[in-house]
């Protein structure tokens, strides 16, 4: 069997094809076309890589994140973290103290991501500084 780069060289037509017969990834219940497919569902959208971003650097609670991504609603990121959580790459820990104290991480599964997450952040700083202006924040 060819490695995994090998059959992205050859994906024809949005098709996972390999030793020239065509597979398809099952996972829980959902069918994906190609490897791409699977990552873009669990990690696509607006907001859920730039969670795990900020959880690179280790725990963070809600309010925590919330400062560092100004621009999610609380309901938006109560529903990435949760679908996060799901997808087995956040772990939520709530401690039993008064007032509750509930902390995020990533999962050892979440950091298998920390390459994709570096490449993203560094393409989009190449985009941003190739299309944009830098402005200081206050």
């Amino acid at each position: 069997m060819t490695n995994l780069k090998d059959s992205i060289a050859v994906n024809q037509g949005f098709k996972m094809i390999i030793d020239d017969k065509e597979y398809r990834f099952h996972i829980r219940g959902n069918e994906f076309h190609c490897a791409l497919d699977v990552t873009a569902n669990f990690i696509g959208g607006k907001w859920k890589a730039v969670v795990m971003w900020y959880l690179l650097g280790g725990k963070k609670r809600f309010v925590e994140l919330k400062r560092r991504i100004p621009a999610i609603t609380d309901k938006m990121l109560s529903m990435q973290l949760r679908a996060l959580e799901e997808d087995g790459f956040v772990k939520r820990e709530v401690y039993a103290e008064i007032p509750p104290r509930v902390e995020y991480s990533l999962t050892e599964e979440g950091y298998t991501l920390e390459p994709v997450l570096w490449a993203m952040a560094a393409w989009g700083r190449g985009k941003a500084e190739r299309h944009g202006t830098r402005v200081l924040v206050k």
